[in-house]
């Protein structure tokens, strides 16, 4: 497998996964979420991501998951899953799970918690690519492993066999564009595209997309990449504005939340226009009342349709 054996560019949204009141996987819910997302024109799904509260869900969740979002998905953009865990093993065995479910390819960070060193990091992902039965995008996130892969790391991963694209999250500029423009050529890069240099990078240098947070803008979150794709630059940064905006109201210099977790701020997001955000499950918490409102007046201001019975 190389890069042109997925189609993978665009908008990709880590969605959130809705969970009822009482914590129990909402499929109803999940389904109506997945229809309005790619009503909204996304590019891609990324199931059980971090977004998605992946580390409260157990194997046969996941599986209802991917089944409830291929169903709904029904063929018409790429899927996405979430397979990070511990072990190589418990990857696979998610893996199998995605596949048989009808997912496109999995998402893997490096082992979180654990603090790998280098080659137990290439040993780590060489094992899943012996044994996936799909294409991997190999998930660099620092602030959840405490690794920030480098170059030569990333350089031995990439070649591995299943390997097809790399979502790189680092906050090192220059480490990004470093890695970059060594591995463009042989996967597919998404990278965080908030900016001048984010949008430069995707019109002249082939970046392929971002695999952002929960889509709760709707269509203007692709719309960013297709104002870039046909050359139309002053539509993409006014949509970008948008994005921009939530994250400088909604959260910290550091990326964490300023009224509760990631999770609970999207899933507030969508609530708030009417949509299937669903709850969140321990241990993650509400967002504060000041908080909702917070987010509720951000989105009228970006002329959002908020519902105030939600």
């Amino acid at each position: 497998m190389d890069k042109n054996s997925v189609a993978w560019r665009g908008y990709l949204p880590a969605i959130t996964t809705p969970f009822d009141r009482s914590g129990a996987l909402d499929e109803a819910a999940l389904g109506r979420l997945v229809e309005w997302l790619v009503a909204q024109g996304m590019h891609g799904l990324v199931l059980a991501g971090t977004s998605g509260e992946w580390f409260s869900l157990t194997l046969e969740e996941k599986g209802r998951l991917f089944r409830t979002a291929a169903r709904h998905a029904a063929g018409r953009l790429p899927l996405v899953a979430g397979c990070t865990a511990f072990t190589p093993r418990e990857v696979l065995d998610a893996a199998r799970v995605a596949h048989y479910a009808g997912m496109d390819g999995i998402l893997v960070t490096p082992p979180p918690y654990v603090v790998p060193s280098d080659d137990e990091i290439v040993a780590f992902y060489a094992a899943i690519s012996a044994a996936s039965p799909l294409p991997i995008c190999v998930y660099n996130w620092p602030p959840g492993t405490n690794v920030d892969m480098s170059l030569p790391v990333l350089a031995k991963v990439a070649a591995l066999d299943k390997v097809v694209a790399i979502k790189n999250s680092t906050s090192n500029l220059t480490r990004f564009c470093e890695s970059f423009f060594a591995l463009k050529d042989v996967v597919r890069i998404f990278g965080v595209v908030t900016d001048e240099i984010g949008l430069s990078l995707v019109q002249h240098h082939g970046l392929d997309g971002m695999m952002g947070a929960g889509g709760v803008l709707g269509r203007d979150h692709p719309g960013v990449f297709e104002a870039v794709w046909r050359g139309d630059l002053p539509t993409a940064r006014d949509l970008l504005a948008g994005e921009r905006r939530t994250i400088r109201e909604w959260f910290k210099s550091d990326l964490t939340g300023r009224f509760g977790s990631a999770q609970a701020i999207l899933k507030e997001a969508l609530n708030a226009q009417g949509l299937p955000g669903g709850h969140v499950r321990a241990p993650i918490l509400p967002v504060s009342p000041e908080g909702a409102r917070a987010i509720r007046r951000t989105l009228r201001e970006l002329g959002k349709r908020v519902d105030d019975a939600a």
